[in-house]
């Protein structure tokens, strides 16, 4: 009798911290990025030291930094999910419509993202939780204005249900806007329109990433 992904064993791949780390090698020096709540909030932390990135926060920040040390925090200087966080040298501060004047405005290179759901064709569902109150905030405007989209989640939800599926059943965030998926097992790019599994994590093999995915997706040709 064949195993149901709820059933498959359990797997030990990244922990969120060290998907926001491996996310973080993968950007380009002179990026400006904006940074979702959630797992992207750890990836200031990660910044490789050979590269400059602008991190923007939809709160009005530009030039977001690392989370400030114990007891040195700004009460007034939060990120986009209320932490406490940090301003590189010569970072500013601007109001919404400024800061979403950036956004819409296509002056972001990568947004980076969680999400409830992604399918095989790269839509994106990361706002809308049944039983809460619906709240979609900047998302929308974000992966509209940004050229690529790049989402950071576990690979399955608390249940052990896929998240990587043929095709959401939350409400959409935006069609086809993904470029990108990390996980805590993997590494996704969507080629072309096809979502293709370019890496597996430490200790995870594509038969675990396969157990544990419901899309459909292709495995990228030995570099």
């Amino acid at each position: 009798m064949s195993m149901t992904r709820t059933e498959s064993p359990r797997v030990t791949g990244r922990t969120r911290d060290e998907i926001a780390q491996r996310l973080a090698a993968d950007l380009v020096d002179g990026y400006t990025v904006n940074l979702g709540v959630g797992i992207p909030l750890a990836v200031p932390q990660h910044i490789p030291a050979d590269r400059e990135v602008f991190l923007q926060s939809e709160n009005g920040i530009l030039g977001l930094g690392p989370a400030p040390e114990p007891g040195t925090e700004d009460p007034d200087l939060t990120n986009a999910g209320k932490q406490p966080t940090s301003m590189i040298p010569g970072g500013a501060i601007v109001d919404s419509a400024m800061s979403f004047a950036i956004i819409r405005g296509g002056h972001l290179d990568v947004t980076i993202l969680g999400a409830l759901q992604v399918s095989e064709a790269g839509d994106l569902a990361n706002w809308y939780v049944p039983g809460r109150n619906p709240a979609v905030g900047g998302a929308m405007d974000l992966v509209a204005g940004t050229p690529q989209v790049w989402v950071c989640m576990e690979h399955v939800d608390r249940k052990g249900q896929p998240k990587l599926v043929p095709e959401c059943t939350f409400p959409l965030t935006g069609r086809g806007v993904v470029t990108r998926v990390y996980t805590d097992l993997a590494v996704f790019h969507v080629m072309d329109g096809v979502l293709t599994l370019v890496e597996c994590a430490p200790g995870v093999t594509p038969e675990d990433v396969r157990l544990r995915t419901a899309a459909h997706y292709v495995e990228a040709a030995p570099a």
